[in-house]
């Protein structure tokens, strides 16, 4: 198995792929100046926005309807990540305590 099939547009556009693409990215790039003054929850959703048109344009399914559900579906995933990642923020301090 090589990375081309671990991370691919199709795995992208499934909720999952887009979950776990959406979490390393805003870890990684949030700090980054310029970026760093957008809120987290917003870089999120932008970057959840850009993943699923993006996946959907390469599968060839993007259309106005696919894209507007984007939006929405982009809400989803990124509530997800950051929850997910708060959740196990805390997680992690409790047990250095």
């Amino acid at each position: 198995m090589n990375i081309n099939e671990f991370v691919n547009w199709a795995t992208l556009g499934t909720y999952a792929g887009c979950l776990a693409m959406v979490l390393i990215l805003t870890q990684l790039t949030k700090a980054i100046p310029g970026i760093s003054k957008i809120p987290t929850q917003l870089w999120a959703w932008l970057l959840a926005v850009v993943i699923l048109v993006a996946a959907q344009y390469f599968a060839g399914t993007l259309t106005v309807e696919t894209g507007c559900l984007s939006l929405l579906n982009a809400a989803i995933v990124s509530l997800a990540a950051n929850g997910g990642y708060e959740a196990l923020e805390r997680f992690m301090e409790r047990d250095e305590v």
